[in-house]
């Protein structure tokens, strides 16, 4: 009669199951699909240059970066930096939870021994019956699963994917973003460098001509008014060599940094050997899309944030669960491990939410305006992207017809100031026409070395923009 029994409860419980699982089909949450974007037509505002499905981005970072130096600090600081180290933690924790969202679907099983004892009051219904305490000895294992009808299950799932997702992107960002700081930084040492090679060049100049000077004033040509002013210009060119060299030393602490290294001096070649001839293409602005690690960071969140609505629209219907418990029960420690120890459990239950103190319609209402959030900061993310793309171009095109305007405005100060000096040593010209050239001359080969960084940076920004270097 009890085999009869079991059998009936089993098969019961089978058809409960077999039922649970056919209803998981029925009915299922919404899927996510990519918003009408706007926002990417006309993003880039350049006519300069043609759209097609090629983008620089999609450029290894090993071929758009030739300099031998800069390859090996780059390739160093992707293993060492600390802002890459913390993402990929926050990346593997991200990772965590999603293998845990991939796990809702499997029931929670629980296994334990119990020790139970109970006195009884002598006046109790059970008081009478037994006479000083009971002891109870079990080994349980409870089992629960709830049956993801609605789909809060895999939306929270699929939440947690995009979660993770949006770490992996935000790593890439990282390393996009600290490829461009590594480069750049690089790029400020050799210009800097340049610039204290110019400096010092005029220092020497500068020099000779104090000595040169003070020959003019002996020879009754000049007066002493002349030999200060000189004098106060060589100095003033000794002064901008120590702004120059404090300025290199900071920069090669901040370059230590980004390379996860202590303060220190670096190898490194020259500014007149940097070119990067990677051909300009910008690609149709939705390469953003998915070269752009932030973009792509910005629609995970978006993602996410839709699934949680999902999560808290399928919270308003009831929930099915099968809880089950069963093992071994015994009033007797030597008979706990019976045949007739054994016992179980099954419980089939619906839950249908009605007076929770407003939690669940609030929990939705948060969902939305989350959802809404996340949508309004990924167009705002598109939005910016489209902004670098224009301005780092626009850059690169500006520093470039300026290139050429700097290096006629050196050559036409080099020469004045080379006549200046044979005018001023024939008695034709005024010390003041030499010092004015002197200066301009200066200023000019300073300003060409910051035009060609500038170009260098602009191209770095650039490959940053469309979503350059992490791949």
């Amino acid at each position: 009669m009890k085999t009869i029994i079991n059998r009936k409860n089993i098969t019961k419980t089978m058809l409960l199951g077999v039922v649970l699982v056919t209803l998981q089909g029925c009915f299922v949450a919404k899927d996510y699909k990519r918003p009408e974007l706007a926002e990417t037509e006309a993003l880039y505002r350049t006519d300069n240059l043609p759209m097609d499905s090629v983008s620089m981005a999609d450029v290894s970072w090993k071929t758009m970066f030739t300099d031998t130096y800069l390859s090996e600090y780059i390739e160093e600081g992707l293993e060492n930096n600390m802002d890459i180290r913390i993402a990929i933690q926050q990346m593997i924790a991200a990772q965590a939870y999603a293998k845990q969202g991939k796990a809702g679907y499997f029931p929670t099983l629980s296994v334990g021994p119990n020790y139970t004892r109970q006195e009884f009051s002598e006046n109790s219904q059970f008081g009478s019956l037994f006479t000083g305490g009971l002891d109870t000895y079990d080994v349980t294992a409870d089992l629960s699963w709830e049956a993801d009808i609605w789909g809060k299950i895999r939306s929270n799932k699929r939440a947690s994917q995009a979660d993770y997702l949006q770490n992996v992107a935000g790593h890439q960002a990282v390393k996009t973003q600290l490829i461009s700081s590594i480069a750049n930084t690089y790029y400020n040492l050799l210009a800097l460098d340049a610039q204290l090679k110019v400096t010092k060049e005029t220092i020497a100049t500068r020099e000779s001509g104090v000595e040169t000077i003070k020959a003019l004033k002996d020879a009754g040509q000049v007066t002493q008014v002349a030999v200060d002013q000189n004098v106060a210009q060589y100095n003033s060119a000794r002064a901008l060599q120590v702004d120059i060299e404090a300025a290199i030393f900071k920069t090669e602490n901040t370059f230590s940094i980004l390379l996860g290294r202590t303060p220190q001096e670096f190898e490194r070649s020259s500014l007149d050997t940097q070119s990067i001839d990677q051909e300009m293409k910008l690609g149709v602005p939705t390469t953003l899309l998915r070269n752009r690690p932030d973009v792509m960071a910005a629609e995970y969140a978006l993602i996410k944030d839709f699934e949680l609505t999902n999560v808290a629209n399928s919270s308003f219907y009831p929930s099915l669960t099968l809880t089950a418990s069963g093992g071994l029960q015994s009033l007797e420690l030597d008979k706990l491990f019976n045949a007739n120890s054994l016992f179980a459990t099954i419980v089939g239950g619906l839950t249908q939410p009605l007076l929770n103190q407003r939690k669940l319609k609030t929990q939705k209402e948060v969902a939305l305006a989350n959802q809404e959030t996340s949508l309004l900061n990924f167009k705002k993310t598109l939005l910016v992207a489209g902004s670098e793309v224009s301005n780092a171009l626009y850059s690169y095109e500006a520093e470039t017809k300026k290139f050429e305007f700097r290096k006629n405005e050196v050559e036409a100060l080099r020469t004045a100031e080379a006549n200046s000096e044979e005018l001023l040593k024939n008695g034709y010209a005024n010390y003041l026409d030499l010092l004015t050239a002197r200066q301009s001359s200066l200023s000019a080969e300073l300003n060409i070395i910051d035009s060609k960084l500038k170009q260098l940076v602009a191209i770095v920004d650039l490959y940053e923009a469309l979503g350059g270097g992490w791949k």
